[in-house]
């Protein structure tokens, strides 16, 4: 009835429907091999988050999963790593108060107990970066008398013993909890004048009394002196 020129446009037609048809199989077709791409590429699992290669700050839910390898395992490696990654993690702030949140203070005080020295020197680690935030130091504070169990009665200079100090010093910055170590002031002293250059009190110190320091550092070195003697009154209560 229309002659040639009908039979053109219906040919013109179907060549336009069948180019949309295509397009619209190939955008499909792409889509969904997207989709199954993604779904086979698989997530950091918790152990991958310890191999060492990970350098990215861990986020919370992979510090909930790395909480939970440390406290569902009993391989020393695994667990030496994961507290290793804790610690590296919780110098960030924000990470500080999300292990905290996520209850992860005691998964990592209860290493400080493990019989692998190693472990136990990576917890005391964590757990002073931890103690970097005063909320923190609430919850880690009721590990301070066996953290002074472990430095002053283990091998003078050990690896643990250096953690523990640098711990219990993190603790005792403010007048909160120095009063737990009144019991330990003697050893203190013993460890501070028989380590080696990590530990015992450099000769410089002494030249903080010097009339040349500034008044302000003089201050703080002559409150750090009373807070001592006030720890050593109660000790002799």
């Amino acid at each position: 009835m229309g002659g040639p020129r009908g039979a053109g446009w219906v040919a013109a037609g179907l060549l336009l429907g069948a180019g949309a048809c295509y397009c619209i199989y190939r955008l499909t077709r792409g889509r969904r091999r997207g989709d199954r791409e993604l779904g086979m590429r698989p997530s950091k699992s918790a152990e991958d988050l310890t191999d060492g290669s990970y350098d990215d700050v861990l986020n919370a839910a992979q510090l909930q999963k790395l909480l939970y390898l440390l406290e569902s395992t009993e391989d020393p490696v695994i667990i030496e790593r994961a507290l290793i990654t804790l610690g590296n993690n919780a110098a960030f702030s924000v990470n500080q108060a999300i292990i905290r949140e996520l209850g992860g203070i005691p998964i990592v005080g209860n290493k400080i107990n493990h019989s692998n020295q190693s472990i136990k020197e990576k917890a005391l680690n964590a757990l002073n970066n931890l103690s970097v935030n005063v909320e923190n130091q609430i919850k880690i504070k009721i590990y301070i008398n066996q953290v002074c169990e472990d430095v002053f009665s283990g091998p003078l200079n050990s690896a643990v013993q250096l953690a523990g100090l640098r711990l219990l010093t993190n603790m005792t910055v403010t007048n909160d909890h120095q009063h737990m170590l009144h019991s330990y002031i003697t050893d203190l002293f013993q460890v501070l004048l028989t380590g080696n250059g990590n530990t015992k009190v450099d000769s410089s110190f002494l030249s903080l009394y010097d009339s040349h320091v500034a008044k302000e550092i003089l201050l703080r070195v002559l409150t750090l002196f009373q807070n001592i003697n006030n720890c050593l009154k109660i000790e002799g209560r």
